[in-house]
């Protein structure tokens, strides 16, 4: 028998603009999914999914995640034909918007690895998650696999190729996230933003220079730890993020609810019309008060860290 895990994500800043190249700040998050691995003696490759997750989900996202596997085998010259019994696990929500897929590919990959013995390092766990990654989004971006095997967290633009840059911040930062509840469609909410633009060249082009001269004060606020401007400019990027329509109602009322009741600041996370928000609390006392304000909402809450 053998474990590995893959930690969530959190996008602190530029979802949704990092697909033009502009840069992303990317964290994980003190979540992660566990993944057992066992060898049996018949039965063929079993995948059983014990994530805590929201209704619907795992249905929904089921196809996807046997293409999954598949790839992940396949990158690591395991049979189909194996006789093995994948468990998952884990306090990690497997929701839109905090990188549960990635998190299952690399905790599967960092599993398999441990038990055939195949002495990898976390580049290559990386690799193969991005290859699992591909059976959920087609052409991922790497970042999610990235802040999941790696952990800290993340400057990522997108390029040929695309870069990665391990930030360092002081000490992980207490965050609340918000979910809708809803399982967000990020390629028909991508999709949005790109017929959108084409429509409106010259209003986009000035949202997505601010978007870019963001993400440029965000890493500066980051790496000084000053939060309440890092809490800022999360606002300022929810504003933008509205405007290029992938936000929606009910993630517009997180955010709304999180600001009122103290956070230093909140915005959308991940694909958008759907999914997660996330507002930045520092101090378990700010963290717990904040959470208790979206609860009373009727929402639930992931209480977690960044730059772990």
């Amino acid at each position: 028998m053998a474990e590995g895990k893959g930690y969530g994500k959190c996008i602190l800043f530029n979802e949704h603009f990092v697909v033009y190249g502009i840069p992303s700040i990317v964290s994980a998050i003190s979540d992660a999914t566990v993944a057992i691995a066992e060898k049996t003696d018949s039965g063929g490759i079993q995948l059983i999914d014990n994530r805590p997750a929201t209704p619907g989900y795992k249905e929904e996202k089921k196809e996807h995640q046997e293409d999954s596997l598949r790839r992940i085998l396949g990158a690591m010259d395991i049979s189909m034909n194996a006789n093995l019994r994948i468990t998952l696990k884990g306090d990690l929500f497997a929701a839109s918007g905090v990188g549960a897929s990635a998190a299952s590919c690399t905790a599967i990959a960092r599993t398999l690895n441990q038990l055939f013995d195949m002495g990898l390092d976390d580049d290559r766990i990386n690799e193969i998650a991005y290859e699992g990654e591909k059976g959920y989004h087609g052409t991922p971006s790497g970042v999610d696999n990235t802040a999941s095997t790696y952990g800290g967290m993340i400057w990522f633009v997108k390029g040929e190729p695309n870069t990665f840059d391990l930030m360092k911040i002081p000490q992980p930062v207490e965050i609340v996230m918000g979910n809708t509840g809803t399982v967000a469609n990020t390629k028909a909410a991508v999709a949005g933003v790109k017929e959108r633009r084409e429509k409106n060249p010259e209003e986009y082009d000035k949202i997505f220079s601010r978007a870019r001269n963001i993400a440029y004060d965000a890493r500066k606020a980051l790496e000084s730890s000053d939060l309440k401007e890092v809490g800022r400019l999360m606002n300022v990027n929810h504003q933008l993020l509205q405007k290029i329509e992938v936000s929606n109602g009910d993630l517009d009322a997180l955010v709304e609810t999180a600001r009122k009741a103290g956070a230093f600041g909140a915005k959308m996370t991940g694909g958008g019309l759907g999914g997660y928000m996330v507002a930045l609390t520092p101090g378990e006392s700010l963290q717990e008060k904040v959470s208790k304000a979206i609860k009373k909402k009727g929402f639930s809450v992931l209480k977690t860290k960044i730059g772990v």
